[in-house]
């Protein structure tokens, strides 16, 4: 079993930044990638990016260029560096992780709210 806990989410105007963290702890050892989902109100659950244990990113279209995950493998910390934050972006983003015999877990999620 693995359990993270999301910190960093909060009130933020349009063009600011905010700076997720996730701390993974139980079973790490088998954590292949990790990374952020977000689910916006009254909206399907939705990939923002993902990072594999050998360094590979992913992200949305919707957040290239403005967002940033990073890894502190040693520490079992997942961060996600969100620039130019638009209303848009507003939601619940949650941690994610997938372990190499493809066990998946979820963070309980932390609130993004972009203000215009």
């Amino acid at each position: 079993q693995v359990q993270l806990v999301e910190s960093g989410g909060g009130l933020v105007q349009a063009g600011g930044s905010l700076r997720l963290s996730c701390a993974a702890s139980g079973s790490t050892r088998g954590i292949n990638v990790v990374g952020w989902y977000r689910q916006p109100p009254g909206k399907q659950r939705e990939l923002v990016s993902t990072i594999t244990s050998g360094g590979r990113t992913n992200y949305a279209d919707s957040v290239k260029g403005r967002f940033t995950i990073s890894r502190d493998a040693a520490n079992n910390l997942v961060y996600l560096q969100m620039n130019s934050l638009e209303p848009e972006d507003t939601a619940i983003y949650l941690c994610y992780t997938k372990t190499f015999w493809l066990s998946e877990y979820w963070g309980q999620g932390t609130q993004v709210t972009v203000s215009s």
